[in-house]
């Protein structure tokens, strides 16, 4: 059996929806924490069951008769978060899986600027210890999380945010068909994957350029400092760990960590990747 972890979450569902086209609906597993929203899954013949990375205890009855485990990774930070990720890759081991896949990132390394990267780092390398096969599928930066940066620019004018880099945004229905294919395609993907990206980089003035023409409103690019940037986040209602997190975002990009781009990912779905631009037109599209 297929397991899938986080299988209502944004990238989950979509993985488990590519799954369906694949594999019968009863070679499929997921293990979600709310047993309710994945009720519809359910009722299309995947086995649903509860488990919970931080109550490792649930995992042994979510990933038993696991033959392939994705651990989707955990939406939380630091270091529980890498704690979390071990504790699920370590029930995937426990049940016997016989290739374990995370979903790491383009930008996992120990030293990077964004948080959520030596996360990442961390996650692999625990998995790379264990012996298994494995798939750590370093995917592309999510091209929704543009929707953080754009913030008020629709109606202001202004997209105001701290100085940035090039990002290979990457659109989730992209990364979950590749997911999907290296769950049930031998050999598709083996060990630490090269980048999962789309094949162009944009930085926050493309963005800005790129609105403008979708909206026909000027949107202009307006860089800030940091600090003042955090200060009017904060402001608005923020959390200031939120904004600390979201600042290393910008830290990194313009340090040049996400401004890569590789054919891995088009090679292996077989067609272009989506663009950041359509992924800003559904973003707009409901303004």
């Amino acid at each position: 059996m297929i397991i899938v972890t986080g299988a209502t979450g944004h990238l989950g569902s979509q993985i488990v929806d590519r799954l369906l086209e694949r594999v019968p609906a009863d070679a499929v597993g997921v293990s979600v924490r709310d047993v309710d929203k994945a009720a519809g899954l359910a009722e299309r013949g995947v086995r649903v069951r509860a488990g919970d990375f931080t109550d490792p205890g649930t995992l042994e009855h979510a990933f038993d008769g696991a033959e392939k485990v994705l651990v989707v990774s955990a939406a939380i930070r630091g270091g529980a978060a890498v704690a979390a990720n071990r504790a699920a890759i370590d029930a995937a081991y426990a049940a016997g899986a016989k290739r374990i896949l995370y979903t790491s990132h383009q930008a996992a390394s120990r030293d990077s600027l964004f948080p959520a990267q030596p996360t990442h780092a961390a996650t692999e390398e625990h998995l790379a210890g264990l012996g298994v096969p494995f798939t750590a599928l370093r995917n592309g930066f999510y091209a929704t999380a543009l929707s953080y940066s754009i913030g008020g620019a629709l109606e202001t004018g202004q997209l105001v945010a701290p100085a940035d880099g090039p990002v290979s945004w990457t659109a989730h229905a992209d990364l979950a068909e590749a997911a999907a294919i290296a769950l049930t395609e031998d050999g598709a993907l083996d060990g630490i994957t090269a980048p999962l990206t789309a094949p162009e980089m944009l930085d926050l003035a493309a963005v800005a350029g790129i609105l403008t023409e979708i909206t026909g409103r000027a949107v202009t690019r307006v860089v800030v400092d940091d600090e003042e940037w955090k200060a009017a986040a904060v402001a608005r209602g923020m959390p200031a760990a939120a904004a600390d997190f979201l600042l290393g975002m910008y830290r990194a990009a313009r340090r040049g960590e996400f401004a890569v781009t590789d054919p891995t990912l088009q090679t292996l779905i077989g067609r272009r990747p989506a663009s950041a631009r359509s992924v800003l037109e559904a973003i707009v599209a409901p303004a």
